[in-house]
């Protein structure tokens, strides 16, 4: 029996030339979607044909409403191994399968160094004005000697802890779960939430987004940080109180942010981000290299066919 496969969540249209995806030909057609997500219903009728589908991260909501609208789904793939958009309880109740992949644990910490580079020294407004034909716009920042805050100290926060230490300056941790003993094991200090706040230079963010840290960021934390500071969040929008980071932007009570995540994503065309000129923002591509993309389509395809074989790998539940 032929099954119909689905490759959605493919917005720059990359995902058919990253990896062989002619090896499936035996299980069934695959076919690449690059629309953004919209209502159920839309949703519901562009995969309805699907037995299997594969979604990248957490570009799109399977609730249940959706996945009940989706009766010959058999098999959800996703990017990663942790997807808050899928409802795998729902999945599981209606005999849906949920699969996932590893991830390359590079990619988001080279992100946000870039980003705390770029924004530290004015890289975007120099480069434009190099290009308009003017020549130094102003005087970039400093980062050797500076104090690095790093909210979350997992693996991506560890690693961005170990480019400010290179980088010379004094870094700083602390989540709701994260130990004194935890945090100098990675040579890093560990403080009160309240400090980390008040003592960044810089302030970058990794955590897990969830019901505990949606909102963490939130007015009172962001008026604790100095004027001279920046805010970095590469790890999801939510976590950062959106509505009162662009106030706090607006009054200039922190120097800047520099933002790959947001509440709604695409972010819309009106959005004060897209405009403030205290803002770098990028349309969340901190996982969005070369090396990941290959991982998780080709691991994608390694879980179709063990599925199809009857033996499935890498099961979220």
């Amino acid at each position: 029996m032929t099954v119909q496969i689905a490759v959605i969540d493919d917005w720059q249209d990359v995902a058919r030339n990253v990896v062989d995806w002619s090896v499936l030909e035996g299980i069934g057609p695959v076919s690449f979607i690059h629309q953004y997500p919209a209502d159920g219903a839309t949703m519901a009728a562009r995969l309805s044909e699907f037995d299997v589908i594969c979604v990248m991260r957490e570009r799109t909501r399977f609730d249940e409403a959706l996945l009940r609208q989706l009766p010959k789904l058999k098999l959800l793939v996703t990017g990663g191994m942790r997807n808050f958009a899928l409802d795998l309880k729902a999945a599981g109740t209606l005999g849906i399968q949920v699969c996932g992949t590893d991830s390359y644990k590079h990619a988001a910490p080279e992100l946000t160094w870039a980003l705390i580079m770029a924004a530290t020294r004015n890289l975007v407004a120099e480069a434009n004005a190099l290009r308009a034909g003017v020549w130094q716009q102003g005087l970039g920042g400093d980062l050797h000697g500076k104090t690095l805050a790093i909210l979350g100290l997992g693996s991506i926060g560890q690693r961005v802890a170990q480019f400010g230490q290179v980088f010379g300056m004094r870094v700083i941790a602390w989540s709701e779960n994260l130990t004194a003993e935890r945090a100098e094991q990675v040579g890093v200090s560990y403080v009160s939430k309240q400090e980390l706040f008040e003592q960044a230079d810089v302030l970058s963010v990794h955590l897990v987004l969830s019901e505990r840290s949606r909102g963490l960021v939130d007015a009172e934390a962001l008026g604790w940080m100095k004027p001279t500071a920046l805010l970095v969040n590469t790890a999801r929008g939510p976590i950062v109180d959106e509505a009162a980071l662009i106030k706090a932007l607006q009054k200039r009570q922190l120097a800047g942010a520099a933002l790959d995540v947001f509440d709604i994503e695409p972010l819309p065309p009106l959005h004060p981000f897209r405009t403030l000129d205290n803002v770098l923002a990028t349309p969340h591509v901190g996982y969005v290299s070369q090396q990941n993309y290959q991982l998780f389509f080709s691991q994608m395809i390694e879980d179709i066919q063990a599925w199809s074989a009857g033996t499935p790998i890498r099961l979220l539940v």
